[in-house]
């Protein structure tokens, strides 16, 4: 795990040019939120060197209790910044690493990405997306009301989940703020990401 940095306020800021890391978090124990980091360390086939949600199999507690020899498509946790500035719209103010997530991105779409979708982190990491974090009644403890926000509505009348996605490492590697994103999509076709 990289080293702690000190919390500052307000949301992280959009990078000036294309798709960007603006933050990483790791935790080593099941806190709801983690710590922002210099830099994380992603191990392939495991996930965050150091954090709680490292392994080959399930690690969140939940569904650990159900079977703990399930496979971990939760190794890693992105959230895009934007939400945040929703967020703070609504009167919530949330910092990176508050709703547990490990990699807060800018530019990209993340809930709109398919499944199996491949995203390059800095110069060698590479995660797959597994699917969607479905948010928890933990993020009303966290923050009273905050909640209800975690949640929007298609055209469709869907509710769409707004907390962020999960994914695998594929390949290794160091990831801090300022990296850049590279999206590479799944042979079509496409399937939404789904709650995992």
């Amino acid at each position: 795990m990289g080293k702690s940095l000190q919390r500052t306020s307000g949301g992280a800021a959009s990078p000036p040019l294309g798709p960007r890391v603006t933050s990483v978090a790791a935790g080593a124990v099941h806190d709801f939120s983690k710590a922002p980091q210099l830099w994380v360390r992603l191990l392939e086939g495991l996930g965050v060197e150091g954090d709680a949600h490292c392994g080959t199999t399930v690690r969140h507690r939940f569904a650990h209790r159900r079977d703990p020899e399930l496979p971990n498509l939760r190794q890693v946790h992105l959230i895009a910044a934007e939400l945040f500035d929703d967020l703070a719209l609504t009167g919530h103010v949330v910092r990176p690493g508050d709703l547990g997530e490990n990699v807060t991105t800018a530019g990209v779409d993340l809930l709109a990405l398919p499944t199996g979708t491949e995203l390059r982190l800095g110069a060698r990491a590479l995660v797959r997306l597994t699917g969607l974090r479905t948010p928890c009644r933990l993020i009303d403890g966290f923050q009273p009301g905050l909640m209800k926000h975690m949640w929007t509505e298609s055209e469709g009348g869907e509710r769409v989940r707004r907390a962020g996605v999960m994914a695998v490492v594929v390949g290794g590697g160091t990831v801090a703020p300022g990296d850049p994103v590279e999206v590479g999509l799944p042979p079509l076709p496409h399937h939404p990401l789904l709650p995992v």
